[in-house]
Parts: C-alpha cells; sequence; structure tokens
C-alpha cells in the first residue's frame, strides 16, 4: 500500500524527470527535441524550429540520438562545442533551424540581427552577445544570450529578427516555471 503513492508521483512526472536519458525510448528522444518545454514551432510562414539549445535535457537527447544511430547525427560544429564548455557558466544558446541560406551573409542584414535580437527578463533586456551562423552543413543559427535567468522569474521572451526571412520578426516566450529539469532552471 505504501509503494501506491510513489507509483502515482513517477507517473505524474514527465518521462524526463522519471527515468535517465539512456532509458528514453526513441519517441520519447523525439519528443525532448521537437515538443518539450525547451522547445518551440514560431511562425509565421515559414515555421521555425527554436530551442534552448544549451538546456541540459536537450544536450543529453541529442547526446543519446548520436549514440543510438551510430553517430550519424552530426556532432557539433567543433569551435560552437569549445564555446559553449568554456562558457557555460555565463552564457546560453538559442537554437533556430533554418529552412533556406540563399538570402544570408549580408552585412547590413547581420548588422540588424545583432541588434535586434533580444532577451526580455522582467522589465529588462539583453542583447545577444553573439552567435554562431547557419552553414550549409549545420543549418542552424545560434544565438549567445547572457545566463540572467532565474528560477524565480516568470517568463524569457526572445524578440527575434532573422535575416534572409520573408517575415524577419518573430516573438517568442518560455514560462520558466515549465524550464526545470531535476529542480535545476535548465537553460
Amino acid at each position: 500500500m505504501r509503494s501506491l503513492p510513489v507509483l502515482l508521483f513517477l507517473l505524474a512526472q514527465p518521462f524526463w524527470e522519471a527515468k535517465p536519458p539512456e532509458k528514453w525510448s526513441d519517441a520519447e528522444i523525439d519528443t525532448m527535441r521537437h515538443s518539450s518545454p525547451w522547445v518551440q514551432t514560431v511562425g509565421p510562414a515559414p515555421n521555425l524550429l527554436v530551442w534552448l539549445a544549451t538546456a541540459e535535457p536537450v544536450e543529453e537527447a541529442e547526446a543519446e540520438a548520436r549514440l543510438r544511430t551510430r553517430h550519424t547525427e552530426k556532432e557539433p560544429d567543433p569551435d560552437y562545442a569549445a564555446y559553449v564548455t568554456e562558457n557555460r557558466e555565463n552564457s546560453f544558446v538559442l537554437a533556430i533551424a533554418y529552412p533556406t541560406l540563399k538570402d544570408l551573409g549580408h552585412a547590413e542584414e547581420d548588422r540588424r540581427m545583432e541588434q535586434e535580437c533580444q532577451m526580455i527578463v522582467g522589465r529588462k533586456t539583453y542583447q545577444i552577445v553573439g552567435h554562431f551562423p547557419p552553414t550549409p552543413s549545420d543549418p542552424v543559427l545560434r544565438l549567445v544570450f547572457p545566463r540572467v535567468v532565474k528560477p524565480a522569474d516568470k517568463t524569457v521572451t526572445f524578440r527575434l529578427y532573422l535575416a534572409g526571412l520573408n517575415f524577419p520578426e518573430r516573438e517568442l516566450e518560455f514560462r520558466v516555471k515549465d524550464l526545470l529539469y531535476h529542480g535545476k532552471l535548465a537553460m
């Protein structure tokens, strides 16, 4: 009878809280990478997949996917991986899958992206501190933001200018309480 409350508690938890990544099913890994609290799709068309790339559960899902597919999944760019390793305590990365790269590489558009991509936490606004542009072999824009979000914050909003898209201005919001992983804020 004592185990019933424990069983009910475990059943109520999302899979990422109830079991370690190596026990996640392929479908659960896919869920983590495409429709978890750390991932959003933002429109208008073309709808873009946006995720908190340095969030621990997302990184674990990506690593597990690489292991299971015998490394057919791409390793992250070495410069990006080194940057994340060296700057994890001070910054986090918001990643945006780019549908096309044909209109990228214009200096004026890049400057506009650097000026207009912002993170809003409470009443404070933060600019990106850097970015890793998408490439043909890795069509993902990675925006680096300062790690200032705290568990007590309610939301974190991103206002983005995504160069090369017909509708470059996008906005999305994450609820901070949904970004907890094993009791800690995961961004």
